[in-house]
């Protein structure tokens, strides 16, 4: 199972729906909010690392967008 983040067209709405990998693209959802078919999955941006010698996100005072991600600004 895989976290699909879905936006609704007619109220604007974001969702997440959890869904079989290998669940067709095209399925018509409808918005939990309004109930519209009109749905479109998100892009979803997540990074993780593997590496043992990575540093961590950078801290608060360091990071030019406050510390909310690893840019190491």
């Amino acid at each position: 199972m895989a976290l699909y983040e879905y936006v609704c067209l007619a109220c604007e709405r974001r969702f997440e729906e959890r869904r079989p990998m290998t669940a067709s693209v095209g399925t018509v959802l409808a918005c939990p909010s309004c109930g519209s078919d009109r749905v479109r999955r998100q892009f979803s941006f997540a990074a993780s690392s593997g590496a043992a010698d990575t540093p961590g996100p950078a801290s608060a005072a360091g990071c030019p967008c406050g510390g909310a991600c690893a840019c190491r600004g």
